[in-house]
């Protein structure tokens, strides 16, 4: 028999028990009775991303109403880094409602935000808590990702590739930053040499996704990169270009040829 529980019912009242405690000795008026009893009861019959806005919201109804006092306590819950390239969610599941608290209520604190966004995503991430942010202000965004992509920590790093992707999965599509795919190039352009496998497969998968946006631009950028020889990892063109290789697009195929 099979261990395998789907992700959505780790959003339960063990959860919210774990949450209570945890965030009970730095706010002591914190009532935890009332957030593990409405947790238990909301979040019955309900899928993953209403379950973790169920966790959320409560969070939102017993923390200090003001932002920038919640966002500390939230913080103070994170737990140590993660130090390897996995678990983010099989290990930082629990911080699901603090990031998706970030995404629902931050956005009128920018600067706060993005300090506790670049915290979660060390530890579970913050690619779907960051997209509201790109829509709302994508130039306010792109001033910390000049920042990232340079950052010692390879889930950061990612962090600037996989938020910023056209078609992440369990998220809606976003247009290309600032509906230019040229901007999103230049961003994967500075992690086309990160050491990092994880970081490489984001890398390759916006790639990919931008194959779908217009394959013309990543094609034309893809062979200005290979001329120019900077320095990239064959693998992030390969997967990166899977797409049109799959359509037969020959123009991709030659690239293939080129970086064997």
């Amino acid at each position: 028999m099979s261990d395998y529980v789907p992700l959505k019912y780790y959003f339960d009242q063990a959860l919210a028990i774990r949450l209570a405690d945890s965030i009970q000795p730095y706010y002591h008026s914190f009532n935890r009775k009332a957030i593990i009893e409405f947790v238990t009861r909301e979040v019955e019959n309900k899928e993953l991303k209403a379950r973790v806005e169920v966790i959320t919201d409560a969070l939102k109804q017993h923390l200090p109403s003001d932002y920038e006092a919640a966002l500390a306590i939230l913080l103070q819950i994170l737990g140590p880094e993660n130090k390897t390239e996995e678990g983010m969610f099989t290990k930082g599941y629990f911080l699901m409602p603090v990031a998706f608290y970030v995404e629902k209520y931050g956005l009128d604190h920018y600067d706060l935000s993005f300090q506790a966004m670049y915290e979660i995503t060390k530890r579970h991430t913050s690619e779907y808590a960051i997209r509201p942010y790109l829509i709302a202000n994508t130039d306010h965004c792109m001033t910390y990702f000049r920042d990232w992509v340079t950052d010692p920590n390879p889930h950061v790093r990612r962090l600037v590739s996989e938020g910023t992707r056209p078609r992440l999965p369990w998220a809606k599509k976003m247009p290309p930053l600032k509906n230019n795919i040229e901007n999103n190039l230049r961003l994967l352009e500075n992690l086309l040499h990160d050491s990092s496998s994880y970081v490489q497969k984001s890398v390759a998968n916006h790639l990919n996704d931008l194959t779908k946006e217009n394959p013309e631009k990543v094609l034309l950028w893809v062979h200005q990169i290979m001329e120019n020889n900077l320095d990239v990892n064959p693998k992030i063109i390969k997967n990166g270009l899977r797409t049109l290789v799959k359509l037969k697009n020959e123009q991709s195929l030659e690239l293939l040829r080129q970086v064997k």
